[in-house]
């Protein structure tokens, strides 16, 4: 019996990197979430995700469906109704990305607080060298 191959995420050309690439990305953190509560039409998604535009939820879609964790299916109807739906692989996800949205936003103050008192000293004026440098003076002490 062959054995389990050791994925090592923090190996540059082991392929678990396209993974967080597709799960840690804003655009699916927000379809995830949506087809978590059920099935949906594709300007459904986009009328409930505001700012996605109609390339980047197409190409979102695609990697999730290539990757296995979002199912496309076409009805035969005219129009053709197309839905999209969480695979059983997708579904995994959901209680990870609802932890990440939950954090992002139940922090986005306080990491809005740091991004401004990061801002605000990268603009002030640096200090002079000499008035950051303390000068401490030893003496010897004679034995």
């Amino acid at each position: 019996m062959a054995s389990k191959p050791k994925w090592n995420v923090f190996d540059a050309r082991c392929p678990t990197r396209l993974v967080l690439d597709r799960v840690a990305d804003k655009w699916t953190v927000m379809i995830v979430a949506r087809l978590a509560a059920r099935t949906m039409r594709f300007g459904e998604l986009r009328r409930d995700i505001a700012g996605i535009s109609q390339k980047m939820l197409t190409q979102t879609l695609r990697g999730l469906e290539r990757d296995g964790l979002v199912a496309r299916q076409v009805h035969l109807e005219v129009p053709p109704r197309v839905e999209y739906s969480l695979t059983p692989l997708g579904a995994t996800l959901v209680g990870i990305l609802t932890h990440i949205k939950e954090w992002a936003e139940g922090n986005i103050e306080a990491v809005l607080r740091a991004q401004r008192v990061y801002d605000e000293a990268q603009q002030r004026p640096a200090e002079p060298a000499a008035a950051r440098v303390k000068v401490v003076r030893l003496t010897s002490r004679a034995a």
